[in-house]
């Protein structure tokens, strides 16, 4: 396995939108070298070593007993130099942890939005990220943030993590912030109709290779809107002067302090298990966060 510290994997996350695309192909060759995960093996497409939020035990050095989280894909031990690893907060449970890279980015796109307390601001696309980025809005004084999305089943969680709800058709307008994360055409169109006037439209979805059409002839230019793209490979220009990638994460895992955000946990399935119904996790529309739990079973 190489150099490194050892680490015995607990727990690691399925990120339903990215690998889904990973597992049917849809990465485009473009795009390979950059959406390769940080300890990936193999090329796309499917089957490769893919995935990045992993939670385990330090079995060796300083770090010695000690739960972290590293960007590895899916796999019961492995190795990564100790400044890959980040220690998970006493506060934090290592169950909890995996969606500590989906914080990540949620972070990430709020820094990006410029939210600012008492914005009305939509976030269309109620999946992990885009729960997370409600969540942490809504925490902010006198914000009005709605989760949008097509799945009815996401009412309850929003209400949960302090957001309000609404089908695409009761989607709030006059929006100072928009938030996109469905990767889907109508989710796009529907993000420039809820924009107010010079309002800021956050795309935040990863597409893979799949085309997709915007308007630009309507309300876009008379609304003056600013487009903005928003991805976690790197932290936005004005802020890297004093934020590291790793001051990023450890941040993001004081934000999975709070216990609500359980309700973004859809499932856990035994690693064993888990090659026979990966496939079903990835279809499901109801997946959120699905969690793999190890054993120690040793090493892959």
């Amino acid at each position: 396995m190489g150099n490194g510290v050892l680490v015995e994997t607990l727990f690691s996350g399925i990120s339903r939108g990215t690998e889904r695309l990973v597992f049917e192909g849809r990465v485009p060759k473009s795009e390979a070298s950059s959406m390769r995960a940080p300890s990936q093996e193999g090329e796309f497409s499917f089957p490769v070593k893919f995935g990045y939020s992993a939670v385990g035990r330090v079995l060796e050095g300083e770090l010695a007993g000690k739960k972290v989280f590293a960007l590895h894909p899916h796999q019961t031990q492995f190795r990564l130099p100790a400044e890959l690893l980040s220690p998970i907060p006493e506060s934090v449970p290592a169950e909890r942890a995996v969606l500590a890279a989906n914080m990540e980015t949620a972070l990430n796109i709020v820094w990006d939005s410029g939210v600012s307390a008492g914005d009305r601001v939509a976030v269309i696309g109620a999946g992990v990220v885009g729960s997370l980025v409600g969540f942490l809005i809504a925490q902010m004084p006198g914000t009005e943030v709605t989760l949008v999305d097509t799945n009815l089943e996401r009412e309850q969680i929003s209400a949960e993590l302090g957001c309000l709800f609404a089908e695409p058709v009761n989607t709030p307008n006059n929006c100072d912030v928009v938030i996109h994360t469905s990767a889907s055409e109508a989710g796009v169109s529907l993000a420039i109709e809820s924009a107010a006037q010079e309002a800021r439209l956050v795309e935040a979805s990863w597409y893979g290779d799949k085309p997709i059409q915007i308007s630009l002839g309507g309300q876009f230019h008379s609304k003056r809107l600013k487009l903005i793209s928003s991805q976690v490979g790197s932290v936005p220009s004005e802020r890297v002067a004093r934020w590291s990638k790793q001051r990023r994460i450890r941040k993001a895992l004081e934000l999975l302090e709070n216990p609500v955000v359980d309700v973004l946990i859809s499932g856990e399935t035994d690693f064993l298990d888990i090659a026979n119904n990966y496939g079903s996790v990835l279809a499901d529309k109801n997946t959120l966060c699905h969690r793999i739990r190890y054993q120690g079973l040793g090493e892959s």
